[in-house]
């Protein structure tokens, strides 16, 4: 838990079975202290490295913990684009959180409604593959690194947006936290309604997941997903996009030495779907060395074309990844410099035969400044083979056809300001070629102020200058997102966002007013609005009041 001070610093305690520390940050300063100490290689939040309270007397024994979270809303949308009136929607459900332990909770849901989720913050996308936005749902969240941690950022087997996004939840459980000091289990059930305009069946998400505490602080994990499609049988006519089931099964190792300076892990996942036999499992291995100067790893992948994780996050198949990386730190005494140093990574990408199909080479030099800005400076050079025809700037015109091979260098820059001013600034830069002997120059700008302790403001722009003298000519986009947090009270609370994005031609604005009358009780009003940028006629409308009511037995 972190607690805020007037007086310039954050608080924060921290508690692992009975253990517990305290540390400081002094935000005028940067410095960081602890109750008990901790080695600089280590964060100070570690629970490794925890000290033990003596009580004159024990605390009294808990009673039961159980609550009740029912929700009430109603919901009023309307589609301009397509000339639909009004739609009305009244709906409720619950969830409950049960201590079946001090350390194991179960949660349960029925109807879930997450209205109230902040949305999405918008990108230019530019990639070949499907990007990545994390989950916000608080169903999810909590306890979720049991399920969300394992494999590595590109090999996700378990991506809980997969479960529930534009389709209803009927209900869900989920059972997780410590069994004792060497086990941790995480498990969860979770089924999704009919919905049959598009075909979809009643589909079921089972995920379980084990972790076992080995020598100081490594730990084996094991995980089994299964999603289920229930009572359906795909057509034999045309080809559905709908599968009866798709299950994952994988084990990892995460080491972490006790003087953490060596930390990694070795992952072996395989996939179960009909049809697809054969080349269908992971195996990836990354390992890391830090110690205050020198930073090494690798890390490598090996992702079968017919592997598949319908519940996962894996955007890119049948393919062998190297990555080795080094940096080294320098740390001069007595400068406005904290820090600083260079740093070399190379991303190589092959197909099953190995043989080369893009790569990456970037070098970077950092520098941290006494204050904490910090800025880094780079160059990168860049070979890509297009496995299926693309599109570079993503917005429907011409494709580059597969099989062509593109080479182009760029340069570039990150910077971010002092984080402890109440005024904050932090820019990116990039220029340099792009596919089909193009360039590309892309600039980021974020901005931020606080009015403390009521009114946060931000403002994050993004612009793109595309030219392919070869195929589309000149293309731009613009990004920008205003965002205001304010706080009237501390029981309401308001947030408007703004996006505006010219690649999917739309201006998106989502307000929330959020009153907590109780404790973890609350009343939310969200409204959102969706325009078309030209003339900002609406494209469509929604207002939602939620209210929740938390009940403890």
């Amino acid at each position: 838990m972190v607690i805020p001070s007037r007086c310039g610093f954050l608080f924060a305690f921290y508690l692992a079975f009975g253990r517990i520390n305290f540390s400081r940050l002094d935000l005028k300063t940067t410095e960081k202290s602890s109750w008990t100490p901790v080695p600089r290689q280590f964060p100070t939040a570690s629970l490794a490295y925890t000290g033990i309270l003596v009580w004159d007397q024990p605390p009294p024994a808990a009673g039961p913990n159980v609550s009740i979270i029912p929700y009430v809303l109603g919901r009023v949308t309307r589609d301009y684009q397509n000339g639909t009136p009004n739609a009305y929607k009244n709906d409720f459900g619950a969830d409950a959180k049960i201590a079946v332990t001090s350390s194991v909770n179960l949660d349960l849901t029925v109807n879930p409604d997450f209205s109230q989720v902040d949305v999405d913050r918008q990108v230019t996308n530019l990639d070949r593959f499907e990007l990545f936005f994390p989950e916000r749902r608080q169903f999810f969240l909590e306890n979720g690194d049991l399920f969300a941690n394992f494999g590595y950022a590109t090999i996700r087997p378990f991506f809980s947006r997969r479960i529930g996004l534009g389709v209803p939840i009927q209900y869900g459980a989920r059972i997780s936290g410590k069994i004792n000091r060497n086990w941790r289990i995480g498990m969860m059930d979770m089924q999704t309604k009919e919905v049959e305009a598009q075909g979809l069946p009643v589909q079921n998400f089972g995920v379980v997941a084990l972790q076992r505490r080995v020598f100081a602080r490594s730990n084996i994990g094991f995980i089994f997903i299964n999603k289920q499609s229930i009572e359906y049988q795909p057509p034999d006519s045309i080809a559905s996009p709908y599968s009866q089931y798709n299950r994952n099964v994988g084990l990892e190792y995460n080491l972490a030495s006790s003087d953490n300076f060596w930390t990694g892990k070795a992952l072996l996942m395989r996939s179960f779907s009909p049809g697809k036999n054969g080349n269908d499992y992971v195996h990836a291995v990354n390992l890391q060395y830090a110690t205050r100067k020198w930073a090494l790893s690798w890390q490598h992948e090996v992702v079968g074309k017919n592997y598949n994780a319908e519940v996962g996050y894996v955007p890119r198949t049948g393919y062998i990844k190297l990555n080795p990386a080094a940096g080294v730190t320098f740390f001069p005494k007595g400068t406005k410099v904290l820090s600083h140093g260079p740093t070399i990574n190379s991303t190589l990408f092959f197909n099953e035969a190995f043989q080369s199909t893009d790569n990456e080479t970037f070098v970077a030099h950092t520098t941290t400044f006494r204050t904490q800005s910090k800025l880094t400076l780079w160059v990168a050079h860049n070979y890509v083979e297009l496995l299926k025809p693309f599109d570079p700037t993503n917005s429907g015109l011409e494709q580059l056809v597969t099989g062509t091979k593109h080479y182009f260098d760029s340069y570039g820059f990150e910077f971010s300001s002092k984080p402890q001013r109440v005024f904050t600034f932090a820019a990116t830069g990039r220029n340099g070629g792009y596919y089909a002997n193009g360039s590309r120059l892309n600039l980021t700008c974020d901005f931020g102020y606080r009015f403390q302790p009521y009114v946060s403001i931000t403002l994050s722009s993004s612009y793109n200058d595309i030219r392919l003298p070869e195929t589309t000519g000149q293309t731009t986009f613009w990004l920008v997102g205003p965002r205001l947090d304010v706080t009237l009270t501390n029981k309401l609370f308001f947030t408007s966002f703004m996006q505006y994005n010219n690649q999917r031609d739309n201006v998106n604005l989502n307000t929330r007013l959020q009153w907590r009358y109780k404790p973890a009780s609350d009343l939310f009003i969200v409204y959102t609005d969706n325009y078309l940028p030209g003339d900002f006629s609406v494209k469509n409308r929604a207002l939602v009041v939620k209210f929740t009511y938390w009940l403890s037995i």
